[in-house]
């Protein structure tokens, strides 16, 4: 059985299509990634599958159940990290954390550890007015994952952080679904996806343009490989393995650089433009 399927999800705001005809299924256990550009139509689909908004036509199942009206049924399998985290004013990481405990009859203890898994140990006792951007939304995800639900959502993560941040936090989320959790990140950010994601859906303008997994994807576009060398001289090829191979030979190795295609190639060459964050 699915985790998630979505089917001709439509939603419009206005005149605006934000998403025209989405479906998808999400496996159990799938790190399931909805990339795209800001007005993409990602977090609309999301927070339609979370239950929160009612789509205009399509359905949604989660976990085999329909997410809308609100199922209370439901809401204790699923965990939420929103794209703008609101904490309760004047608490420390610890209470924060422990007050969504509570919402769960989550042990405190249980709460504690979760403190340790997200790097928070040390700013326990600090309010979360005075944590950094990326600290915080260590604490988002502790608050989402500390029922321990079996499907997670994670709606740009990363945003606003520096990239030392995004990247330190990708360690703790590449190891979310590890126990078999099932989760769903959107994000505009197509490295991280690459990274993270088992498969991908690329959207613009509402719509799903491929889904698949990044090596596939980057696979099927069957880009060449650019190879720069110390002195400047660039080759592409089809075949970089003869191509080192030369270089090596000639004893030009040192210095060289290797670029393959990415899944930002892929979005080129699906839309025919660059990629806009």
């Amino acid at each position: 059985m699915a985790a998630i399927e979505v089917r001709d999800l439509t939603m419009s705001y206005g005149d605006l299509r934000a998403v025209d005809g989405v479906g998808f299924q999400v496996a159990e256990g799938e790190f399931f990634g909805i990339l795209g550009p800001n007005g993409a139509g990602k977090t609309t689909i999301l927070e339609i599958v979370e239950g929160l908004r009612r789509p205009d036509a399509g359905s949604v199942t989660v976990l085999g159940t329909s997410p809308w009206p609100r199922n209370q049924d439901l809401l204790p399998q699923i965990g939420v990290q929103l794209q703008t985290s609101s904490f309760f004013e004047r608490l420390t990481a610890r209470e924060q954390l422990h007050t969504f405990a509570a919402l769960y009859d989550v042990p405190v203890a249980a709460a504690d550890a979760w403190l340790e898994r997200v790097g928070l140990v040390d700013k326990a006792d600090t309010r979360v007015e005075q944590l950094s951007g990326g600290q915080g939304q260590r604490l988002s995800i502790a608050c989402a994952l500390v029922h321990d639900p079996a499907v997670v959502f994670l709606d740009e993560p990363t945003a606003s952080l520096d990239p030392q941040a995004r990247r330190n936090l990708w360690d703790l989320l590449s190891g979310l679904n590890d126990s078999g959790r099932t989760v769903v990140l959107t994000t505009h950010y197509l490295d991280e996806a690459e990274a993270l994601c088992d498969r991908v859906a690329i959207m613009d303008h509402g719509r799903i343009l491929e889904l698949d997994s990044p090596a596939a994807l980057i696979a099927r576009l069957a880009a060449p490989t650019r190879i720069t060398t110390a002195d400047g001289e660039t080759l592409e090829t089809t075949d970089p393995a003869e191509a080192l191979t030369r270089l090596a030979a000639e004893r030009r190795l040192e210095g060289v650089s290797v670029r393959t295609a990415t899944l930002e190639d892929v979005f080129l060459d699906l839309t025919g433009r660059e990629y806009r964050a």
